[in-house]
């Protein structure tokens, strides 16, 4: 039995730069030794955080856990998503702090506490992409500070109610569906609480 060994790069050239990622096309050689191309996006990562309200915190006639959501207009699926607060990290930025000016600049939100969740590969079979999953509690509701061409509302949602939206697809996106499962599986405080 012959020994297995990884692709190897034998060679790389660009094809597009923007102002996040990058775009390559690479030739390796693969483990039988025949060469192939893979066409790679690089990207320097990101960062999400979802937001808590555990019970006795809402204000909106609520009294079990909830969450805040974004309903934002993705261009690339033609349509409107749910989604947690997330974006792309700044150079040389921490994760942790992209989460809370994310936070802050798209729901309008500051939070006493970031927690990590885990950092997920959101596609490996064509990005390096990485994004950092937080959950942010101890929440206070300010003025969003949002770019122009970001096209999103703010919502409170029952923790149960966005759950259930998973399990019918109506929240698609993998970060929010991988951030709010990782939550309630922590066992964040409030999930077991009653009136």
């Amino acid at each position: 039995m012959s020994e297995s060994h990884d692709p190897e790069s034998v060679a790389s050239r660009p094809v597009y730069r923007g102002s996040f990622l990058e775009v390559r096309v690479d030739t390796v050689r693969c483990p039988h030794g025949s060469p192939g191309d893979r066409e790679i996006v690089r990207h320097r990562g990101a960062a999400a955080a979802l937001p808590r309200l555990q019970a006795g915190e809402r204000t909106a006639g609520g009294t079990g856990p909830a969450v805040v959501l974004l309903r934002q207009y993705r261009y690339a699926v033609g349509g409107w998503m749910w989604e947690v607060p997330a974006g792309k990290l700044d150079e040389d930025e921490q994760p942790e702090v992209c989460a809370r000016r994310e936070l802050r600049e798209e729901a309008g939100i500051i939070a006493d506490v970031v927690r990590p969740l885990t950092c997920l590969l959101t596609t490996p079979g064509f990005t390096d992409e990485r994004i950092h999953l937080f959950v942010a509690t101890g929440l206070r509701f300010v003025e969003p500070e949002r770019e122009p061409q970001e096209f999103m509302e703010t919502h409170v949602l029952d923790l149960d109610s966005a759950l259930e939206m998973v399990d019918r697809g109506e929240i698609a996106d993998g970060k929010t569906v991988a951030a709010l499962l990782l939550a309630v599986r922590a066992n964040e405080p409030g999930d077991n609480e009653t009136d």
